[in-house]
């Protein structure tokens, strides 16, 4: 464990409390989200479509390295496209419930959606989470439902943002706020 080390040179006085706070994780479905973790969670929901997303949460991830923030990712290196996305399915079953208890244990829910993709699952998602207040999005031109974000968005508050760039910045923001708070 990467994290382990830095937190013993921490706890010894060698390397400032600032830079072991400093430390980003990644948790990837379907690993336990850590219970007594006080770093702000941000969910990386939006567009996966395997094979028309790219991994854009790698981008996200290295962006947000020294940010001091879990970051909670649905994509799943070993996803099987013969899971059935039935309720009986047990893998599938499995995923859905990790991500449902990851948006909710989410302070912050960045969600990214990839012009040329539909992302059904990440317009639910926005659907559930309009008025929580966690959401930040990026919509670029060119996503099939960007006018539904825009007007849904408008009427709940919802912050959206033209790129992944401006995303990330926009992230970056709100963890600095919820920290000064």
């Amino acid at each position: 464990m990467k994290l382990l080390p830095s937190l013993l040179l921490g706890l010894c006085g060698l390397l400032p409390l600032s830079a072991v706070a400093a430390s980003s994780q990644t948790v990837t479905s379907p690993d336990a989200v850590p219970a007594h973790d006080t770093r702000p969670k941000v969910f990386l929901a939006g567009s996966i479509e395997m094979g028309k997303a790219g991994d854009w949460q790698q981008q996200v991830q290295q962006a947000l390295a020294d940010e001091g923030v879990l970051m909670l990712n649905p994509r799943r290196a070993d996803w099987n496209p013969a899971w059935r996305a039935e309720a009986d399915e047990p893998e599938f079953r499995r995923q859905v419930e990790w991500e449902l208890a990851a948006l909710e244990q989410a302070d912050i829910v960045l969600m990214y959606f990839t012009p040329g993709t539909q992302s059904p699952i990440t317009l639910l998602e926005f659907g559930l989470y309009a008025r929580s207040g966690k959401l930040l999005v990026a919509a670029p031109a060119g996503f099939w439902r960007k006018g539904n974000l825009d007007i849904t968005g408008d009427r709940y508050g919802v912050p959206r943002y033209d790129d992944l760039q401006a995303l990330i910045a926009a992230v970056k923001q709100r963890v600095a706020e919820q920290r000064a708070r």
